[in-house]
């Protein structure tokens, strides 16, 4: 049996380089993206619960794909890069959580927008 030369990195455990945790990488075309997280009130000041208002549209990237292969075989890379605020379409996205906290895995294709 043939062995690695390089172990396999847990998501979620700090690198020694950094010191911070390792977000990982999305497959191909897709985005991991942190929702916003707006604060929504009515014209008489009263704060709408989280149950009670839609999931933000809207994001910022935090970790991209390499990106999806053509018909020819060639890489085409992702038009975003992280930290790029973008919107995407309303059930386009898949939700999942890494270390506790909430993202949306979302297709280059369902990127509507990018600020």
């Amino acid at each position: 049996m043939k062995k690695n030369s390089k172990p396999r990195r847990k998501v979620g455990v700090p690198t020694k380089a950094s010191g911070k945790k390792d977000m990982g990488t999305p497959y191909g075309d897709r985005v991991l993206v942190k929702p916003s997280t707006v604060q929504e009130t009515t014209s008489f000041g009263l704060i709408i619960p989280d149950s009670g208002k839609e999931k933000p549209e809207q994001g910022t990237v935090v970790a991209v794909g390499p990106g999806k292969k053509n018909d020819e075989g060639k890489l085409v890379p992702i038009g975003v890069k992280v930290g790029d605020r973008i919107m995407f379409s309303k059930y386009g996205y898949d939700e999942v959580k890494i270390n506790g906290t909430e993202y949306y895995l979302i297709r280059e294709e369902s990127i509507t927008y990018i600020f």
